[in-house]
């Protein structure tokens, strides 16, 4: 089940840098709330972000045994681990963001998405 949630919410982060990429003015709520609508430069790096994002619910997924493994089990669980390790530290980046609405939407779901990384990566 815990997979189940931070795949949604890794998910809900893909649909809000499609937003981003679109130019919706939700910079407020990612890096530090220092642009209102992102620049070309970013876009262009966001949708790297995006994909990774991806890529994080896939392996969360399937660490949560939810879809079949597309690499060994240990190098899934090693993935997992240095995955669940860069989610913590983004909640901190998040955690002392300039921005307000950063801090209080996106800390948040950042610490469940690293939790359940936790938790899926060290049961596997």
């Amino acid at each position: 089940m815990t997979a189940i949630i931070g795949a949604v919410l890794l998910m809900l982060a893909v649909v809000m840098s499609i937003a981003l990429i679109f130019g919706a003015p939700l910079g407020a709520f990612t890096m530090g709330g220092k642009f209102k609508a992102f620049t070309g430069k970013l876009r262009l790096l966001l949708s790297a972000q995006l994909l990774l994002q991806v890529f994080f619910a896939i392996v969360l997924l399937q660490l949560g045994h939810i879809m079949p493994l597309w690499f060994s089990h240990n190098v899934t669980k090693i993935i997992g681990i240095v995955f669940a390790v860069y989610l913590t530290l983004n909640c901190f980046g998040n955690m002392f963001s300039k921005s307000k609405k950063e801090k209080l939407v996106m800390t948040p779901l950042s610490v469940i998405t690293a939790i359940c990384y936790w938790v899926n990566a060290l049961a596997f």
